[in-house]
């Protein structure tokens, strides 16, 4: 979602605004205390609000999109076929996780095979990687390479690595980085992978070795999706909504509504002002009309990007903060839907595109997630991503122009003739991810000062609303959390403490505590 200072006057009265009002039950007048106010209607904010309306609290949630639920997760649909933006497993090692989703859509879920591949080259690699086979498909010669280089690596590697490449290069070595590592993460980062954070890698890969595939490929895995202390990137098998991930969102949506809470889609936050004698907020709404309306909460729970949500704060922050959000720095990506008829049918959720020579960087396939999301057997779906900045060539291009550089592309990878396409749409993402460079933490550390001094009934959870590269699991523990924390009326447990040790859930060390995410959130 996105927030804006600009408000826009339309001269409407307030029964127009009334009107404007899509969805979340009886409509309110201006000035009505909603409770609790969730910029955002993504897994996070959801989950939030699904918590707090089931215990019975009042809780209003705000999305921008005038359509769907589900933020990232939600899911469109074109020309017949419905796709993910960005591709959502539903896999978790924390059984409550789990549990949740079985409770919001009982029925729905399937159990998906999963099957990933790397293109690299000219040929497709396993993934996770199967070493036999990898050392055959790169040959004699660059086989030795990659075994020498892993070897001198782990006999003098780069002691308290700081970046990505760095880390990288100390698990696998040199050679394996710069094949299966160094052109996909740059695709994704648009930066050099010697100026990521290696916190990056250590969320990523920290439980995946050279070791742990080699054991891996040997050994006999069980094709349950209760995967105990299964590596996560190793997993085989995982859920999935049968209509994609937005079923679940939408689900979610019903039951915030039924227990008593509001859902307003169409309706985008653009200001957050606190009264510092009352504690109350007033938060402004702007739908797409443009129609204003003010509401008044007691907390607000942000999933919006950082920067966005410190420019709509009053009382002003001080300038320290203001500049510590503005250098918070996000990666766009946009989705290239190719809908082709009579192309080989292949089985993968989706390829990574290691190659240089392309400037596609994953390719979805989308009935392998779920057979329903493209229902006629005689069409295929795919969607390549690319991986971008808001304003750049490929995000400034026009629709026809990146259908044809698709199109183009995946007949350059083998997996289609151009003469195949039948028609194409294209989906941008803003602010898809969170850029991890060296600063990121320091700034994020100085805005949470500020927040935490000036603002406490402000609650940040998700992806961007934390700056974290949250995966969907992480995402909905921060909004359990967090409305744990509300209905307490104190912090029991600290949000920031899931995914923040540098150690993600796909370590090879089961996971432990009450709420099985990595390092247990801890009272406070």
């Amino acid at each position: 979602m996105s927030v804006t200072l600009n408000v826009l006057a339309t001269g409407r009265g307030p029964q127009s605004c009334r009107e404007a009002v899509p969805q979340g039950g009886p409509d309110a007048a201006d000035d009505t205390d909603v409770g609790t106010a969730i910029i955002g209607g993504g897994p996070a904010g959801l989950t939030a609000a699904y918590i707090l309306a089931k215990a019975g609290a009042s809780v209003t949630v705000f999305e921008a999109d005038e359509r769907h639920l589900g933020g990232l997760a939600r899911t469109l649909e074109f020309s017949g076929c419905r796709f993910d933006i960005g591709g959502h497993r539903f896999f978790s090692k924390s059984p409550e996780i789990e549990k949740l989703w079985s409770e919001i859509l009982p029925d729905g879920m399937l159990v998906r095979p999963r099957l990933s591949r790397i293109y690299y080259r000219g040929r497709f690699y396993s993934y996770p990687l199967k070493p036999v086979e990898a050392l055959v498909q790169l040959g004699v010669s660059e086989s030795v390479r990659c075994v020498v280089s892993y070897v001198l690596a782990q006999f003098a590697p780069t002691k308290e690595p700081i970046t990505f490449e760095q880390w990288v290069t100390n698990k696998f070595g040199k050679r394996l980085y710069e094949i299966f590592f160094k052109t996909y993460t740059e695709k994704v980062w648009g930066m050099p992978c010697n100026k990521i954070s290696a916190d990056w890698a250590a969320q990523r890969i920290k439980g995946l070795s050279l070791p742990t595939a080699v054991l891996n490929a040997v050994r006999r895995r069980s094709s349950s999706v209760d995967h105990g202390q299964v590596v996560k990137t190793l997993v085989n098998s995982f859920r999935y909504p049968r209509l994609g991930p937005g079923m679940m969102w939408e689900a979610c949506g019903d039951l915030v509504r039924k227990y008593g809470g509001h859902v307003h889609l169409g309706h985008r936050v653009v200001a957050s002002k606190l009264d510092q004698g009352t504690g109350k907020w007033r938060i402004t709404t702007l739908t797409a009309e443009g129609c204003q309306r003010e509401w008044i909460s007691s907390h607000v729970v942000s999933s919006a990007p950082i920067p966005e949500l410190i420019l709509g704060l009053r009382p002003v922050p001080q300038l320290e903060c203001i500049t510590a959000a503005s250098r918070l720095r996000y990666r766009d990506f946009l989705t290239v839907v190719l809908i082709l008829r009579k192309v080989q049918t292949i089985a993968d959720n989706w390829i990574y595109i290691h190659d240089p020579s392309v400037k596609v960087g994953r390719i979805q396939n989308f009935r392998s997630w779920s057979p329903d999301m493209v229902p006629d057997p005689d069409i295929s779906c795919y969607g390549l991503e690319y991986f971008c900045f808001d304003g750049d060539g490929l995000w400034s291009a026009s629709d026809e122009e990146l259908i044809a550089l698709g199109a183009s592309e995946l007949a350059s990878v083998g997996l289609a003739n151009a003469s195949a396409l039948v028609e194409g749409c294209v989906v941008r993402q803003r602010k898809a991810y969170p850029v991890y460079d060296e600063d990121y933490a320091d700034n994020v550390a100085a805005v949470r000062k500020e927040l935490h001094a000036k603002f406490p009934n402000l609650h940040l959870i998700g992806r961007n609303g934390m700056h974290k590269y949250n995966n969907q699991d992480h995402a909905m523990m921060t909004g359990i959390l967090t409305a744990r924390n509300i209905l307490a009326g104190r912090e029991e447990y600290d949000v920031w403490d899931i995914n923040g040790d540098a150690e993600y859930l796909e370590s090879e060390k089961p996971a432990t505590g009450e709420f099985g995410l990595r390092r247990v959130p801890r009272r406070v």
